[in-house]
């Protein structure tokens, strides 16, 4: 047996969702919008927040933090894409492509962390209203945000530095417009054993544990507001967390159509095709679906614009 090139690669070509030349052009224009729209409207909403005083409060606070990370996560990957359809060129350094896994997986472990911690403040708030304020204090706002960076910080250095041990054939193809962990480990020509395992160890964790709590604060949050009397009440109640609820279950929702699509072995671009959905859609969408369902969001908006 010939033994293969286990040569140090100097870079990767992302192969995006097709290999045919001729679809790139299409899908700038659309990519180029949402991005837009996904950083001026999470824009909009820090500033809603941070102009208001109204609005200074744990929810959201907790929220300009989603926004800030939605920001994040979509410029880590949309702008090189929109780069290389541009360019008419497939190729990220090694170095690019380590730097540009870290940062997603980052700041896609941040906005999980961040979901459960939203889910935390209105179980708290819901189901113990008397005392929300000291509960959810600024000290302890701040130091739930400090644990989830650290912890996203922490996973997203293990899984690069362990890639980063990994030997690469000559010639890496990667059927996907960004770097992620899971095409790369795949696509190692040296033994990545290791690389798997901890790789689902931390997915079922860092991805399970969140679930769970979210899961728990909502069954709570469920038997809370049957206890309310008033219909008014109930729904007053329900209101406060319908946006939360909806952002929850279009992330997971969509983190689990990319897990079934990537198991799917028939087509090697289903995969960065699904992705799209929790990478460039939910971003976007977040802004609508938090400033639509809530009066502050829109007063704090109109007063806004017209400062």
């Amino acid at each position: 047996m010939v033994p293969r090139n286990l040569t140090h690669v100097s870079e990767f070509l992302l192969l995006g969702f097709s290999e045919e030349p001729e679809l790139q052009p299409l899908i700038f224009g659309p990519f180029l919008s949402m991005y837009l729209i996904t950083v001026f409207g999470n824009l909009l909403i820090i500033l809603a927040i941070s102009s208001d005083p109204h609005l200074h409060t744990p929810m959201y606070f907790f929220l300009s933090n989603l926004s800030i990370v939605d920001i994040c996560i979509t410029s880590t990957i949309t702008p090189k894409m929109l780069c290389n359809i541009q360019t008419q060129s497939h190729i990220i350094t090694y170095e690019g492509c380590m730097i540009q896994m870290y940062f997603f997986m980052l700041f896609a472990g941040l906005d999980d962390f961040l979901l459960t911690v939203m889910a935390y403040d209105r179980f708290v708030a819901i189901c113990h209203p008397l005392h929300y304020t000291v509960i959810m204090n600024p000290r302890r706002c701040g130091i739930l945000v400090l644990v989830s960076w650290i912890i996203s910080v922490l996973h997203s250095l293990l899984e690069t530095l362990m890639v980063l041990t990994l030997s690469f054939c000559r010639e890496v193809k990667i059927p996907h417009y960004f770097c992620e962990l899971k095409q790369l480990i795949q696509l190692a020509c040296s033994n990545n054993f290791l690389n798997e395992l901890v790789m689902n160890f931390a997915a079922g964790l860092l991805g399970g544990v969140p679930l769970a709590g979210i899961l728990y604060t909502y069954c709570k949050i469920a038997s809370s507001i049957c206890r309310i009397s008033s219909a008014q009440g109930k729904y007053k109640a329900f209101s406060t967390c319908a946006s939360h609820l909806s952002v929850v279950s279009l992330f997971y929702c969509t983190c689990l159509g990319v897990y079934l699509s990537s198991a799917a072995p028939h087509n090697p671009h289903s995969s960065a095709t699904a992705s799209v959905m929790y990478t460039v859609v939910t971003p976007m969408l977040n802004p609508f679906i938090y400033s639509l369902r809530n009066r502050d969001i829109k007063r704090a908006l109109r007063a806004f614009f017209q400062m």
